[in-house]
């Protein structure tokens, strides 16, 4: 009887732990699928910044400073290789583009013009896609990260080689600032 009962326990405790383990496999892969989703809309907005450049070219010639230094943030942004590094070249990217529109300002024809118009929109649309992409991805990683520390989950994960992943949190100062109200 107690063979039974001590048979029972453990026979409970593996399907605990193949639960754990199927749970932290799930995870990791929804993670790496929410990455995906970034990744996928990350290049959709690298491959909007050319165009974007060559339009406000035609107008601003002589702006070839902000364009240079959007083009090398673009490119640091495409070659980056962790989430963390990934962040920063976002930041970078971020801050260039905040420049070459308010180069765009100074031009009201160009503030006219249809096609950075359209460019604009479309850089938007893509703007407010990552951003619901980082949603996903961080939830995603919220997850895996609470069942990565909490015990007893953490005993697999840390015998099967699980670990925590990181958030992709973009800054931008922008937001955080608080708006003047001028009466």
């Amino acid at each position: 009887m107690i063979l039974l009962i001590i048979g029972l326990i453990v026979l409970l405790l593996v399907f605990y732990g193949v639960s754990i383990y199927n749970r932290l496999v799930k995870l990791k892969n929804l993670v790496e699928e929410a990455w995906s989703g970034i990744d996928v809309q990350l290049k959709k907005r690298y491959n909007l910044i050319p165009n974007l450049i060559e339009t406000v070219k035609g107008y601003a010639k002589h702006e070839s400073e902000t364009f240079e230094k959007v083009t090398q943030a673009r490119t640091q942004a495409q070659s980056a290789q962790t989430v963390e590094g990934q962040q920063a070249a976002e930041n970078q990217l971020g801050k260039a583009l905040v420049n070459l529109f308010a180069v765009a300002e100074q031009y009201p024809d160009l503030k006219a013009n249809t096609n950075f118009l359209d460019l604009q929109e479309q850089l938007s649309i893509v703007e407010q896609d990552i951003e619901k992409a980082r949603r996903y991805y961080n939830g995603t990683v919220r997850d895996k990260n609470i069942l990565v520390e909490s015990f007893p989950s953490n005993l697999f994960a840390n015998a099967f080689g699980f670990s925590k992943s990181a958030f992709f949190e973009l800054d931008n100062e922008a937001e955080r600032t608080v708006p003047q109200v001028k009466f």
